[in-house]
């Protein structure tokens, strides 16, 4: 009864809050899952691959894509457009498997309104602000710029947290993933409403 619909686990929070590492640490312990990648306008990073970490488009095509209902959400962030594909999203979660969302707050606002009953939400947050400006200064990968733009970025995505299920502080690795780890179980085992409606319909059996 619990998965055959599958289920949708969405984590978010600032750029260097450290939701891949968690990811990595929960991946292979968690079951049967698909990562949604999501597509975006913004220039490959070195080490990055194209449908690995993003589907890297330009602008015009992710525009057309957006004209053509190709998107289960969409956002602009930073100046770049990122949206998720619905149909590989569709698939996984026919096939029972637990669908992750790494996105922003737009993001997931978009998929409670859509497919609440079937997803849990969970906001990654490093412990303090300044622990946030020193994590993506210490990785080297942004100029100043970008970097205040998110640390702005981060002080009003910190404001929505009571629109998720769960906060998981991330100031110990381990610990975090063993929590982020539980959450994934118990996305796993949510009902959706017609599901329940179902039980109870054959419950009331007399």
């Amino acid at each position: 009864m619990n998965n055959k619909s599958g289920a949708i686990l969405v984590i978010s929070g600032p750029s260097g809050a450290g939701k891949s590492s968690l990811l990595n640490e929960i991946i292979n312990d968690i079951g049967e899952c698909y990562f949604s990648i999501s597509t975006t306008t913004r220039k490959i990073r070195e080490g990055e691959i194209d449908g690995v970490h993003y589907h890297f488009v330009d602008e015009e095509e992710f525009k057309k894509d957006i004209q053509e209902e190709f998107f289960l959400e969409y956002a602009v962030v930073h100046g770049n457009y990122y949206g998720t594909s619905i149909k590989p999203v569709k698939e996984a979660l026919k096939a029972g498997k637990l669908v992750i969302f790494d996105i922003d707050v737009q993001g997931n606002a978009t998929i409670a309104k859509r497919l609440g009953d079937i997803t849990t939400s969970v906001f990654i947050s490093p412990p303090t602000l300044s622990e946030l400006k020193r994590r993506l200064e210490a990785r080297s990968t942004d100029a100043q710029d970008v970097i205040k733009r998110r640390v702005e970025m981060a002080k009003r995505e910190i404001q929505r947290i009571s629109e998720y299920d769960f906060l998981v502080v991330n100031d110990d690795l381990k610990e975090a993933a063993n929590i982020l780890k539980t959450i994934a179980y118990a996305a796993r085992v949510k009902i959706p409403e017609n599901e329940i409606n179902d039980f109870i319909r054959k419950w009331e059996d007399i």
